[in-house]
């Protein structure tokens, strides 16, 4: 028996089979097309793209395990959050998707803010609107495409895309829903006032769940397309920072992640909803029943890193590039790397944030370059567990995972600068594996999400904070966080 677990990411697609110990037995990705950035702070992608990518990816685990279908007892999801798929009547897509890091809103956010009231905003959804959630992207199409705007008959969010797509049904479930600016995250419900006062149609929006709620089966049709046994029951799923947390067992107080993939995450549970006036921070439902969770966002984390590989080395490993950061001083030689790629989220809430370097002098290096980097998005997470731990959240250590957490070097940085012990899992899957075992749990492999992740997490590696170093990194943070509002006006010239 094997359960699947699908994260519709945004490189690709990755589908992970799990036995009935919760052991992942195979893991296969299939790439998506790059994202399309036609201007400046644009971005999309075509979930037409995810769908292929997803039948290829399972396909090809199903293949890689030498299973069949039929030995599927349940299939979960999670996915990139925020990103807003447009269907018609016939449920075919009307335009691109604008995914998550697409930052050209802000006048939206504005206008919301205007008409609602920014306080009666956070007070019906627990959070302000940003630029990154899935309304003010909703109300940019009707602002300037009117016509695809008439033809909307739902709003979806990308991993219910590809649920879509497998079962013909439509839903939402309540951590993936708390991103579109649009729900009740403290009665887990769609927000009437919200969407009455912008004018919105409350039947776009699909029926909302549990996690690990079951709410479809995999049709003939999609049978046909993945090699699934038609009649496969599947659960609602998570958003990726909420799935993610399931999959690195942060279901409990005490214990905050930190996911540093494309943008980088701090997480931590809450048993109650507790949410930040300034909106720093999101207040989501977390993939848990009756419970919540925190997170800050870096929207350029591993961003930057694969941003300078491309840039200024191509063809340079990623293991290379971290070797030759841990050559150069602590500090980077005075050198400072603003990670604000595509805006910022935490602490700033600014789409006109601008990157670059800042302290670059004729004697630095490119392994001055790479730490600085490294450090510089490591300040910026640590803003995130600041904000995190001013409303009250307990955090005695950090669980890391991602792409940055696979090094040691990044992990020592992080445990420096968080001054908390920082521990990995023997599991490095995140997100498709959290998605996995909420199809466990809806389907009966586990009794709940709690039971799921004490049976499957453990940590397999701890690296504990170094009070010397600690000591010269707060000095650095502090210099760092007078950057952003020194050039705050000059971001807004450029």
């Amino acid at each position: 028996m094997y359960w699947l677990g699908i994260d519709v990411g945004t490189g690709g697609t990755r589908a992970l089979l799990l036995n009935e110990t919760g052991k992942i037995v195979a893991g296969c990705t299939a790439a998506h097309a790059e994202m399309r950035m036609e201007k400046a702070l644009w971005a999309e992608q075509d979930p037409e793209d995810w769908w292929r990518a997803a039948k290829a990816a399972i396909r090809a685990v199903l293949q890689e395990a030498n299973a069949d279908g039929s030995s599927i007892q349940g299939i979960g999801f999670s996915g990139q959050m925020h990103g807003l798929v447009m269907l018609d009547g016939n449920g075919q897509v009307i335009r691109p998707s604008l995914i998550w890091c697409d930052q050209r809103s802000q006048t939206q956010v504005d206008a919301i803010h205007a008409r609602v009231g920014r306080e009666r905003v956070v007070q019906f959804t627990a959070n302000p609107s940003v630029t990154g959630f899935t309304l003010p992207k909703l109300l940019w199409v009707r602002d300037h495409e009117p016509a695809s705007f008439e033809r909307l008959r739902t709003v979806l969010l990308p991993k219910d895309y590809v649920r879509f797509r497998l079962s013909g049904e439509v839903g939402q479930d309540v951590s993936d829903a708390s991103g579109t600016g649009l729900f009740d995250v403290v009665q887990r419900r769609w927000s009437r006032p919200m969407i009455e006062e912008l004018g919105l149609d409350s039947s776009w929006f699909p029926p909302i769940y549990e996690s690990a709620q079951v709410c479809g089966r995999v049709t003939t049709e999609a049978a046909e397309a993945t090699g699934l046994l038609a009649g496969t029951p599947m659960v609602t799923g998570a958003g990726d920072q909420a799935a993610s947390a399931v999959g690195n067992g942060i279901v409990e107080s005490g214990i905050a992640s930190c996911t540093l993939g494309t943008s980088g995450v701090v997480f931590a549970h809450m048993d109650q909803p507790a949410y930040d006036p300034g909106g720093r921070v999101h207040t989501f439902c977390h993939a848990v029943p009756g419970k919540w969770h925190v997170m800050g966002v870096t929207q350029g984390a591993g961003l930057s890193l694969q941003w300078f590989r491309n840039t200024l080395a191509p063809g340079t490993s990623y293991d290379a590039l971290m070797a030759e950061a841990a050559e150069a001083e602590l500090g980077s030689g005075g050198l400072f790397w603003l990670p604000y790629l595509m805006g910022e989220r935490t602490p700033h809430l600014d789409a006109l944030a601008r990157g670059g370097w800042v302290g670059l002098t004729a004697r630095h290096q490119r392994r001055d370059l790479v730490r600085s980097i490294v450090e510089g998005v490591t300040f910026s997470q640590r803003d995130c567990l600041d904000v995190i731990l001013e409303l009250g959240v307990e955090v005695n250590r950090v669980r890391a995972s991602g792409g940055g957490a696979q090094s040691s070097f990044w992990r020592q940085v992080m445990a420096d600068v968080f001054a908390r012990r920082v521990t990995t899992l023997d599991s490095q899957e995140g997100s498709a594996y959290g998605a996995g075992l909420l199809a466990m749990v809806g389907t009966g492999g586990f009794s709940s999400v709690h039971e799921a992740c004490a049976a499957c997490t453990n940590e397999v590696t701890q690296t504990d904070p170094r009070p010397r170093e600690g000591v010269a990194y707060a000095r650095a943070h502090e210099i760092y966080r007078t950057l952003y509002p020194t050039l705050k006006s000059t971001f807004r010239l450029l």
